[in-house]
């Protein structure tokens, strides 16, 4: 066991299509239970980010993506209630129309920007939601 606290990993995933609308998946577990969130999750040991990304929006939302872009990496350490957890976002290509809710996801939908305007976004998505917008529209 290392003496040093280690922040966790995740991988967010954008995933678009050509007029923009994207994937997001409904909480089904605490934090932010109910509420609207990119896919994603932890990376595993032995895992890369891209790696997990992929495997997360495949088990999220049955979606096999085309990882297109890394986006950023959002490390605030109060960004998620469990404990700093540093994440990795990416924008992906993927068939929105093979989406179906699964593992941590309650629900799934497809939304354009102006449809998430006072939906309750976990975490600090809505940020990384405009990030991957405004590098996705380059």
């Amino acid at each position: 066991m290392s003496k040093y606290k280690i922040p966790s990993l995740t991988a967010d995933i954008f995933i678009f299509d050509d007029d923009f609308n994207f994937i997001l998946i409904k909480r089904l577990n605490d934090p932010y239970k109910d509420c609207w969130a990119l896919p994603g999750g932890f990376v595993e040991y032995g895992e890369t980010v891209e790696t997990a990304a992929i495997r997360e929006a495949k088990e999220e939302t049955s979606i096999d993506v085309e990882l297109i872009d890394l986006v950023n990496v959002y490390s605030k350490p109060d960004r998620d209630p469990r404990g700093h957890t540093v994440t990795v976002a990416f924008i992906a290509k993927g068939d929105l129309n093979t989406r179906k809710a699964d593992s941590d996801a309650k629900e799934i939908g497809i939304f354009s920007y102006d449809e998430i305007g006072e939906m309750d976004i976990a975490f600090d998505h809505r940020q990384i939601i405009n990030d991957c917008l405004n590098k996705a529209k380059k």
